[in-house]
């Protein structure tokens, strides 16, 4: 990105390869990189990507995410060709996770009934890409996500906000918190945390009149929102 950056501005001195591989090898401080991620020119932070592996979410986590396309690509675990038959493992609602044991059990339940139909209807000699008709939106996937840096902090500005569903924001946060470790600077609050961190809601009358607090990192959020899902209890 800072290279992208300065290139703009030193094209008058490159005359050779040499000078772009030494414009490129040049160094720079974290304050560089805070004030370029600001500025309002996104194309110099979309010529690399950071390819991320979900493994677990479920399948309405996958409906939702793939709803950005621009800049993202996506690989999934594929329910035509992937046999879940006796395999299958299903997210528990945040909601759910945190209520009685016998709403937590009945839950489940009813999960692994639908896998049940699933192999009864599989058995039967039906195609695995007809039986997946019968899989709950809960049972757990694979997913390969890659973006661009300016894609994923737009994602994570849009997913952590508190109007989307517990397990959207609890991956996204998961995500965050990862890449603020790999560039703090890059993946600060104040640049890839939910918009309302930033430069304020962006979702009008439809906020979710519960702003996140301003710095918040995101493990701090992920304590906040969701302690019973990282106490290591019921999954």
């Amino acid at each position: 990105m800072v290279f992208a950056a300065r290139l703009t501005q030193r094209g008058h001195k490159i005359h050779s390869m040499d000078d772009l591989l030494a414009l490129y090898e040049k160094g720079y401080t974290s304050e560089t990189v805070k004030r370029i991620a600001s500025l309002p020119h996104p194309a110099v932070q979309k010529f690399s990507v950071i390819t991320v592996a979900v493994v677990g979410a479920s399948r309405r986590f996958l409906a939702q995410i793939t709803r950005h396309q621009n800049e993202v690509k996506f690989i999934s675990a594929s329910l035509q060709y992937s046999n879940y038959a006796g395999q299958a493992d299903f997210v528990v609602p945040y909601e759910i996770l945190t209520a009685s044991q016998w709403v937590h059990d009945f839950y489940l339940k009813k999960c692994r009934a639908a896998m049940e139909h699933y192999a009864d209807i599989g058995a039967c000699g039906i195609s695995r890409d007809a039986a997946g008709y019968l899989a709950p939106q809960s049972l757990r996937n694979v997913l390969i996500i890659s973006a661009t840096p300016y894609q994923w902090k737009h994602m994570i500005g849009q997913r952590t906000c508190r109007r989307n569903t517990d397990e959207t924001r609890f991956v996204l946060l998961k995500i965050w918190a990862d890449l603020y470790a790999l560039d703090p600077e890059l993946f600060s609050p104040e640049l890839a945390g939910p918009f309302c961190q930033r430069e304020g809601c962006l979702e009008k009358d439809m906020s979710c009149g519960c702003p996140c607090e301003k710095g918040a990192l995101p493990l701090d959020l992920l304590r906040q929102d969701y302690p019973a899902a990282l106490e290591g209890g019921r999954q």
